[in-house]
């Protein structure tokens, strides 16, 4: 279970699901920078997307070329792992910029004076700072913003050692895979099932024993 907010001196959220409304933005733009390859691997494409929420773009499209082109396509001259990534980083970056930031955020802050933020995702660490930068939140997230092509694991071991990480540490995402690297790097986790695109949400965190929330705004009853 999750404490009271003001006992962790480390919040560490993910971005989609969490931050931006932005996971449907990503899903979109892997299947229209797959297309090229035809429709089924676009679609097989956004099938393994999804069931790897948190998982780095570059993982991803190394997989879909690897293993689903092969699967799905007869296509050998589509687009190589250069293109596909500048395919959907202009349709992702275009969206983060509007994509609706998380009711509540501000508040949340403004709760929590004392916790140092950090931002630790699976989206591309340039694109990030420069999105909440543009949309004037990257000051909250005055422990770093942190994304690929480094891995979440690897962003909270290092982040430990750094000395970023501090203390009692709460990890707030919306995916299996940030519930996993949260558990190994030893911080407390809750999941916020609104905008997550975990469809068994309900029985894993059952069967997890996984602290849930809503969204951003629900968390503030434990400020």
């Amino acid at each position: 279970m999750i404490s009271i907010l003001d006992s962790y001196q480390t919040l560490v959220f993910d971005c989609d699901g969490v931050v931006l409304d932005s996971n449907k933005v990503k899903t979109q733009a892997f299947y229209q920078a797959a297309l090229p390859y035809g429709e089924p691997a676009a679609q097989a494409l956004v099938q393994y997307h999804v069931a790897h929420g948190g998982v780095s773009r570059y993982k991803k499209f190394a997989h879909f070329l690897d293993v689903l082109v092969p699967e799905h396509s007869n296509m050998s001259n589509g687009p190589d792992l250069n293109a596909l990534l500048a395919a959907y980083a202009t349709a992702v970056q275009e969206g983060l910029l509007q994509c609706q930031i998380a009711p509540g955020l501000a508040e949340l802050r403004a709760a929590t004076p004392n916790a140092r933020w950090l931002i630790v995702s699976g989206g591309d660490q340039a694109e990030l700072r420069t999105v909440f930068a543009s949309r004037g939140i990257a000051d909250w997230f005055d422990g770093g913003i942190f994304g690929s092509p480094d891995t979440k694991d690897e962003i909270l071991a290092r982040e430990l050692v750094n000395g970023s990480i501090t203390g009692s540490a709460l990890f707030i995402g919306d995916s299996k895979y940030d519930y996993q690297a949260s558990r190994k790097a030893g911080l407390d986790f809750v999941f916020l099932y609104f905008w997550s695109e975990v469809k068994d949400w309900q029985e894993w965190c059952q069967s997890e024993n996984v602290s849930f929330v809503k969204n951003v705004s629900a968390l503030l009853k434990f400020t």
